[in-house]
């Protein structure tokens, strides 16, 4: 029997991979599209990482988190009584689950509408073929599939500090950390990058108390260092325990809990004893069982996948976008690689402009920029000017209630176009595309200030913002 036949094969049903099925699938092409996730009773999760351990569950308990934040401590401000607040972990956690499948089920119809056919398994190069390439899936029934192009969209996995392997109970990924069963009363993290502070939030708001253990002497370096500043003081003053610069040891973990030996930036040796342990020191490309030595794709030392500027590989027709392949692991960066890589298969001219891909860290204040940093701009000699508005001048923010933090712009001193927007505030993951847009069609700071923007909004501030570029606010 004749191995079914396909135009395009998506390995991966992530943000990236189904993403780029949708896409060939509009152009015209016969598409495929291999994913293996499982829910709880074993059948397809579409979504990746993403939509099952990683942005959409955090956001979901982030959401959940701060609302009972609110509820205990800041309704009052309102003139809003709360008697007997408590907690339902299992509730909050159903609710996580419940948004996860809504997306899962949002996926698999989309595939239906756009007539992708879907394996539900693990692919793995097998050989060439005269059609292309020939896949092996494993699943609940094995069998032989042929692509003319591939697309390899297979995420990455969450990289484990060396001598303490995650076992999802005591030391846990992302996935762990999302399904603590009851609040831990004292939670250590090791690193303070994006999936660390986010998880951090989330139990600190619940009643842990969050100790976050980072190796480097920075907070958020690769952050604007103004912005990274206010982020650390508005995160302190909540309660979180950060110490930076520590070099951590062994990690032991019990039944009662995890025990972590390190030493502090000043090379005192300390110990720290946790009921649970989050681990979130970065991610590592994920090709196991890709089996790329079958037909020779080349990896780099990283173990992610060469590809050229426009994803292409060292293999022709083979494709690869998102964590597996160099650049930034984000979702919406993978998303506009399958679809680039979608129209390039077209003979069209799809593009992706990194440095317009818009960061944020969905924390509260929320940390969001795009461009470049006020540091890499004294680091590659280029003359610039910034400017900056605080919340604490923005109406839209004190009826909030949240005025922590503001917006920066940094804008060539000569041509004043806009080289980076920094936001670490209230909704600063929404406020940050309109700077995005503004990047994109290189406009100046001065186009942004002469804009007209809402009253009273939040997006004031980016107003605002741009004109102290040219020391010309209005209200501050």
């Amino acid at each position: 029997m004749a191995n079914k036949q396909f135009d395009v094969i998506v390995i991966g049903g992530g943000p990236g991979g189904y993403i780029a099925a949708i896409r060939a699938a509009q152009l015209g092409f016969n598409v495929a599209c291999v994913d293996e996730w499982k829910n709880a009773k074993g059948g397809p999760a579409l979504g990746g990482t993403c939509t099952n351990i990683g942005c959409i569950p955090s956001k979901a308990l982030l959401q959940s988190s701060e609302h009972f934040e609110h509820a205990g401590k800041h309704f009052a401000d309102h003139g809003i009584k709360v008697e007997g607040l408590g907690l339902d972990i299992d509730k909050m956690l159903g609710r996580k689950d419940a948004v996860v499948k809504q997306n899962n089920d949002g996926i698999t119809y989309l595939f239906k509408k756009n007539k992708i056919t879907f394996f539900h398994g693990r692919a793995a190069f097998a050989k060439a073929s005269g059609a292309g390439y020939e896949l092996k899936v494993t699943g609940a029934a094995e069998e032989s599939i042929e692509g003319k192009h591939i697309i390899v969209a297979t995420g990455s996995n969450p990289r484990a500090l060396p001598g303490a392997d995650f076992d999802e109970e005591n030391i846990l990924s992302n996935d762990g950390a999302l399904r603590i069963p009851s609040v831990p009363k004292k939670l250590a993290l090791i690193g303070s990058g994006v999936i660390g502070l986010e998880m951090g939030s989330v139990w600190r708001r619940l009643g842990s108390e969050v100790t976050v253990l980072e190796a480097l002497p920075t907070f958020l370096g690769a952050v604007d260092e103004q912005i990274a500043k206010e982020a650390h003081k508005a995160f302190v003053k909540q309660g979180l325990k950060i110490e930076l610069g520590v070099k951590v040891g062994e990690v032991k973990s019990g039944k009662k809990g995890v025990t972590v030996a390190w030493t502090n930036a000043k090379g005192e040796a300390q110990t720290l004893e946790v009921d649970k342990l989050i681990v979130s020191i970065g991610r590592v490309p994920n090709t196991i069982g890709l089996n790329p030595e079958a037909v020779g794709l080349k990896l780099d030392e990283r173990g992610a996948i060469v590809v050229d500027d426009e994803c292409r590989t060292s293999l022709p027709n083979v494709w690869a976008i998102g964590d597996v392949v160099r650049g930034p692991m984000l979702a919406h960066k993978a998303e506009e690689e399958g679809v680039a890589v979608a129209e390039r298969i077209a003979g069209q001219h799809g593009h992706v402009n990194f440095n317009t891909i818009p960061w944020v860290i969905y924390t509260s204040p929320e940390i969001a920029w795009v461009g470049q940093t006020e540091q890499q701009l004294k680091a590659e000699g280029r003359a610039y000017k910034a400017g900056t508005f605080p919340f604490l001048a923005n109406g839209r923010a004190r009826a909030l209630g949240d005025t922590t933090g503001m917006v920066k712009f940094l804008a060539d001193a000569a041509s004043d176009e806009i080289l980076g927007v920094h936001i670490v505030g209230p909704m600063a993951s929404e406020l940050i595309s309109e700077a995005v847009v503004a990047m994109e069609f290189k406009a100046s700071a001065e186009d942004i200030a002469r804009i007209c923007h809402a009253h009273p909004s939040l997006s004031e501030a980016t107003k605002e913002a741009a004109l102290a570029v040219d020391k010309r606010t209005l209200n501050f």
